[in-house]
């Protein structure tokens, strides 16, 4: 670990420095001192909130039709497998066990149809689309879904393809738990493909993921579509106002085995606070590096199973949507969000006849009849995605338990949801970052002032859905009791700190909130500050649990209740301080407050409650920002 020159902390250098470290875009003298006014109000005024699209050059008529709408929609569609100057090579797949590798886990007839939990009544509600998507995973004859090796020389060859003003640049984020790479593929106009030239292209970037889950696939081939269309096809015109970084594949081992988890068995979307698997620590230096503007996560759902045993009813939903619900959610990002992203997309869903809902789940228990919409929890990539202040959209197609049926439709279903998400980013560029730079000082600003939200739940409500009788295929209403996220409810509040004490010994966690994109200063100089230690006042130990019930891989966890006690605290060198001046400051709130169950401390990345503290007056310390 290396260190920079030694910093005296006052409340506004510490202001200072935590949104350098956090915002390249703001590292000139002049500007630094312009965000320390504003960090010393409590509150900076927002613009009036847009409700058109504003009338920029990428907006308006004569360049709106340089932005083409969602991919299938017209004369002159076409898939465009041509444009990839070397043929992808299409392995055959000879192995007819269900669930081996690329093997989606269903049996399948001989003429490739999967056994599907209903009949050709069912089957009929959900035609093909007009266009049809190719993939080295969606060719005619083929068992098995594009293979990790084909998903990888079908990126590099779209790497390969420079056309005009384009640049693309294949990315390895790592491996996975089994050695395979994870890629990630930088579409731009910029100077060059690095997180710097396109933070300086004033352009925002877009991120999607795809295929967290490895049995969850239409999503990583509509990625590949998508990928090839921003290179050198319809989608490229995009590109003269945002940057895309698609990773079709972020669990490669999950898909290569046909399953939900990762290899060690963990569900890597519920570790993107944790960060215990590598899959997880990719994407969250990527999100660190490039500091996407929206991040767009491509998932399907279960359509039988536990709803046919419970409801007696199968999943109707093309596509199921949700923005980020978790407690301290930046207020306007999530306005963004709705409005900006979510009600466009209900649009071009419906303008092709794609049929969409609110993402909802339901337990494993087979007497829990309630439906919960996605969960409040800090641990999904939704949710801490918006902690870091993006726009962030969890998008999911029925698909999980049926193999390949009805694949060009669910591909089609996510191809028309992010192309939405794609133009909306376009049209609302300027809108975004204004937003966003307006989040970032507000949320600095919020340091030692007001409370603090440690624990929220969903509010209990009822809901009429639309489900399908499995032998008939005629929708069936049904009306359940509801777990809302959307209205939070607060279970447990603070005052906010104004920053975090973590002992030198706790160099685990320090990483993983570095990881994240959190800044962490390390103590130079021994001193002394007033501050909230946790006193416990019970334990017991538990298991990690969300909506659908206990998180798998989850180990058990410490569940501890405490009270704090103000008192003034010995400061040593070598420790470390988490100021919450800085934009990710709720970020550090979900993983630094000790009685909850994605806690630091309830997972044993600090096993001791002495070695944090609540920091509670601006200290009066010495610090050296760490790498």
């Amino acid at each position: 670990m290396t260190y920079q020159p030694r910093l005296r902390s006052t409340p506004w250098q510490a202001a200072a420095t935590a949104l350098h470290a956090n915002a390249p875009a703001w590292r000139s003298g002049a500007t630094v001192l312009a965000v320390l006014a504003l960090a010393a109000c409590s509150s900076t005024p927002l613009p009036p909130w847009p409700t058109q699209a504003p009338a920029t050059a990428a907006s308006a008529p004569q360049a709106r039709r340089q932005v083409p709408p969602p991919l299938g929609t017209g004369a002159g569609t076409a898939t465009r497998a041509e444009a990839v100057t070397t043929p992808v090579t299409v392995t055959p797949i000879a192995s007819s066990v269900p669930g081996a590798p690329g093997m989606p886990a269903e049996a399948e007839t001989e003429a490739g149809a999967p056994d599907q939990p209903y009949g050709a009544a069912v089957a009929a509600r959900f035609p093909d689309p007009s266009v049809r998507y190719e993939t080295p995973g969606l060719a005619e004859g083929r068992r098995a879904f594009t293979t990790n090796a084909e998903l990888t020389q079908w990126l590099l060859q779209l790497a390969g393809a420079q056309r005009g003003a384009t640049r693309t640049q294949l990315l390895d984020l790592g491996e996975s738990q089994r050695g395979t790479p994870i890629h990630a593929l930088v579409l731009t106009r910029a100077n060059n493909t690095d997180a710097k030239a396109l933070e300086a292209s004033r352009r925002p970037t877009v991120l999607l993921i795809g295929q967290q889950h490895g049995d969850e696939p239409a999503g990583g081939e509509a990625l590949l579509v998508v990928a090839r269309e921003l290179a050198q096809g319809l989608l490229e015109p995009m590109l003269e106002r945002i940057n895309v970084i698609v990773v079709p594949r972020a669990n490669p081992d999950g898909a290569d085995a046909g399953k939900r988890v990762t290899a060690n068995g963990i569900d890597m979307n519920r570790d993107h606070l944790l960060l215990q698997t590598p899959e997880a620590q990719a994407l969250a230096r990527l999100v660190r590096d490039y500091r996407p503007i929206a991040v767009i996560d491509a998932h399907e759902y279960t359509v039988a199973g536990r709803y046919l045993e419970k409801f007696h009813a199968l999943q109707r939903y093309d596509m199921l949507l949700q923005h980020a619900t978790t407690a301290n959610l930046p207020e306007f990002m999530t306005k963004a969000a709705l409005e900006w992203y979510r009600q466009p997309m209900l649009k071009a869903l419906d303008a092709q006849g794609l049929t969409q809902e609110w993402y909802y789940t339901t337990s494993k228990r087979p007497d829990d009849l309630r439906m919960s919409m996605g969960g409040t929890q800090p641990d999904t990539g939704r949710n801490v995605n918006g902690l870091k202040n993006t726009v962030s959209m969890l998008l999911e197609t029925r698909g999980i338990g049926i193999g390949r049926a009805h694949i060009q439709r669910r591909v089609h279903s996510h191809v028309t949801a992010v192309t939405s998400a794609l133009r909306s980013t376009v049209e609302r560029a300027g809108n975004l970052e204004q937003v966003r730079s307006y989040e970032a000082r507000d949320i600095s600003a919020q340091a030692c002032r007001g409370e603090i939200v440690v624990e929220a739940g969903p509010t209990p409500t009822q809901r009429e859905l639309i489900m399908l009788d499995p032998q008939t295929g005629a929708d069936r209403p049904l009306r359940v009791d509801w777990n809302s996220s959307l209205q939070l409810k607060t279970l447990k509040k603070r005052p906010r700190p104004c920053g975090y004490w973590l002992a030198g010994n706790v160099t685990d966690a320090v990483e993983r909130l570095k990881l994240l994109g959190v800044q962490v200063m390390r103590v130079a100089e021994a001193g002394s500050t007033l501050a909230d230690t946790y006193q416990e006042t019970s334990r017991d130990s538990g298991e990690r649990q969300d909506v659908r019930g206990q998180v798998a891989g989850a180990g058990p966890i410490v569940r501890v209740q405490v009270t704090p006690t103000r008192s003034a605290i010995d400061v040593p060198a070598g420790s470390y301080y988490v100021p919450l001046n800085q934009p990710l400051a709720n970020l550090a709130v979900a993983a630094l407050e000790p009685d909850t169950q994605n806690s630091y401390f309830a997972n044993h990345l600090i096993t001791n409650l002495a070695d944090m503290a609540r920091v509670v007056t601006p200290p009066s310390l010495v610090f050296e920002e760490t790498e």
